[in-house]
């Protein structure tokens, strides 16, 4: 017989990127009581690890829970970026109810559109908080109009459509169902989270169902499932099956260990956890997302939808340049290997294929941010290794012919900028579906499809053609028939002719061919990229060329010579700066961008011909 457990609701927060969702969680934790009068919070509490913290994003879903009243809320923060839509997609299975949370000026954007349809498309209620009321450029009553258009583009049912509104202001802690009146705290939003989401059902009575939606994993225990248990008690010591929807023959015979349910911001250990109940289990060593855990009396694993596919790859290699071994800790293939197969663990959207050499693996993602936050880690981790440029994953469709990712670019600009954007968009095969002006007219917003490869290296670009004013969000977009080659990049490189130390002489006479990506003093390789030229051509130049010592004086001779400031990339503008022919050279310290083919006389012989993507 199903019940509903009425003293516990399960939520989880979707938002775009940015709109403010993790300040918001920090509000509800706070609000609760979770933090002891005084203690001093850091601000995004939920965002734990330093890459999160220094971008300002969520990279992976947390868990958490707050007491309010007599309800327990289990919180899931998710992630807003594009990149990691995978984290988004599995951890909605363990919710009933999810909170929209949309910018008060900046309204719907792609990614909000994307989590909105796979909240609505699993027929969970929506609760939708309009946040930063307090920007002066606020427009709350615009906003509440183009979420319930969007709503109806995405086929809402009546009951979705008559969702509540809530207007907040995360970062100074208030909330109220009036757009005009500010609030006190955040009392109406937990009012609403208790009336509006239903309480979990399932039946007590019946056979353990647990559905493993997130994987952790720690050193010490190793994998650690994290689901709701739908059916049932779960228990310490209880023997379940392992079972899997997508796997009919799967079914492994396992003991639970430890079992831990969410308290604030820690896991406390239980004995036994019943319907509703959140749950994090260790001591299991093959558990999977999508697994069920079953009674061993009744096996019926929960259906799990699939989760998407990467769209892009690149190759991580061990690095073998001139250079090699001295700045990293780890830097074999082993070392390599293991980390990559390590990162799996969690990530269930990457994948690693070993390649025909055992010397490089090909490292396939959701996209370009998702692939530097892994390659940021590892150096981070003291890893040494190259990585190849990002390259689409092609298919074949039923008839034969090839397709590739797409993408749908919104891109908000200032007036003046939208000609140089539709240009370069243009010529990188992407096609303008829609134009409007917003912000009183100032700004235009661009909505481009696009191939996933016309993006790759533009991000750099488009700064520099909007001046920084311009904001660009991409979501996939499925796969379409191939658009034709796309000419790279147009400006050549800059290559250093023979190893030593760059001087100052050197560079003072390399610099009129182009911008330098390095200063005086710092150790180069015959092969090495130092810059960029203006021509569409590489050039080789010598930067360690020393000024011959005469006895020979003039007016100028002594005259200090003037550099002009190098251009120092960072991870995310070296991998798009890097052409077909070229790798990026990661470690702890330093990254270098190099050639393939360091010899010089080699590298004419293989036609150095700038490919197409």
């Amino acid at each position: 017989m199903k019940q509903k457990r009425e003293n516990v609701r399960n939520i989880a927060i979707i938002a775009h990127v940015d709109h403010g969702k993790t300040t918001l969680v920090d509000e509800l934790l706070k609000q609760s009581g979770v933090f002891r009068e005084g203690q001093e919070v850091a601000d995004r509490v939920m965002d734990s690890n330093d890459i999160e913290r220094e971008r300002g994003i969520t990279i992976l879903s947390k868990n958490t829970a707050v007491m309010y009243k007599d309800t327990k809320i289990n919180i899931i923060d998710t992630p807003g970026h594009a990149d990691f839509g995978g984290e988004v997609e599995r951890v909605l299975k363990m919710v009933n109810g999810v909170i929209l949370v949309v910018d008060a000026f900046e309204g719907a954007m792609p990614q909000t559109k994307f989590v909105l349809r796979k909240a609505l498309e699993l027929k969970l209620p929506v609760i939708v908080c309009i946040n930063k009321i307090d920007r002066p450029e606020a427009r709350p009553d615009e906003v509440v109009e183009e979420v319930l258009e969007l709503f109806l583009e995405l086929d809402a049912d009546d009951a979705q459509l008559d969702c509540p509104f809530v207007f907040a202001s995360a970062k100074t802690g208030v909330a109220s169902m009036d757009a005009e009146q500010t609030g006190t705290s955040m009392e109406p939003l937990f009012e609403t989270i208790v009336n509006y989401i239903p309480a979990p059902e399932g039946d007590p009575d019946a056979g353990t169902q647990v559905l493993i939606s997130t994987i952790d994993y720690n050193e010490y225990v190793g994998r650690i499932g994290v689901g709701k248990v739908d059916n049932g008690t779960i228990r310490v010591n209880q023997e379940v099956i392992i079972c899997n929807h997508h796997e009919p023959d799967k079914q492994i015979k396992v003991k639970v260990s430890k079992l831990y349910e969410f308290d604030g911001l820690n896991k406390v250990e239980v004995k036994e956890a019943g319907i509703g109940s959140i749950v994090a289990i260790s001591g299991i060593a093959d558990i999977h997302i999508g697994d069920t855990l079953c009674s061993p009396e009744s096996v019926v694993p929960i259906p799990f939808q699939k989760i998407s596919e990467p769209t892009i790859a690149m190759q991580f290699m061990v690095n073998d340049s001139p250079l090699a071994g001295q700045e990293g800790k780890y830097v074999t293939s082993r070392h390599i290997r293991d980390r990559l197969f390590r990162e799996l663990n969690t990530d269930v959207s990457l994948r690693v294929e070993e390649t025909d050499t055992t010397e490089c693996f090909k490292v396939s993602g959701r996209g370009e941010l998702h692939l530097s936050v892994l390659i940021e880690n590892m150096r981070r981790e003291g890893y040494e290794f190259a990585v190849s440029k990002a390259e689409v994953l092609y298919r074949t469709d039923e008839n034969g012919k090839r397709t590739e990712p797409m993408e749908l670019a919104y891109i908000d600009v200032p007036n003046d900028f939208a000609g140089a954007v539709i240009e370069k968009l243009g010529q990188r095969k992407g096609e303008l579906r829609n134009m409007g002006t917003i912000s009183g007219g100032t700004y235009t917003r661009l909505e481009f499809s696009i191939p996933a490869r016309g993006l790759i290296g533009y991000r750099g670009e488009f700064l520099t053609d909007t001046k920084g004013n311009g904001i660009m969000n991409t979501v996939f977009d499925g796969y379409a028939p191939y658009k034709g080659d796309i000419q790279y990049r147009k400006q050549g490189s800059l290559i250093a002719f023979e190893a030593g130390d760059a001087v100052t002489y050197g560079l003072f006479n390399a610099q009129e061919r182009g911008t330098l990506f390095i200063s005086p003093g710092e150790r180069v390789y015959a092969g090495m990229v130092i810059g960029q030229t203006g021509k569409n051509e590489d050039i080789e130049v010598n930067v360690c060329k020393k000024k011959q010592l005469t006895n020979t004086r003039s007016s100028s001779a002594d005259e200090a010579l003037r550099l002009t400031p190098p251009r120092i990339l960072s991870l995310e503008q070296a991998l798009d700066f890097i052409d077909t022919d070229e790798l990026l050279e990661v470690t702890p310290t330093h990254l270098r961008i190099r050639k393939k083919i360091l010899d010089p006389l080699m590298r004419k012989r293989a036609g150095n011909r700038k490919q197409v993507l």
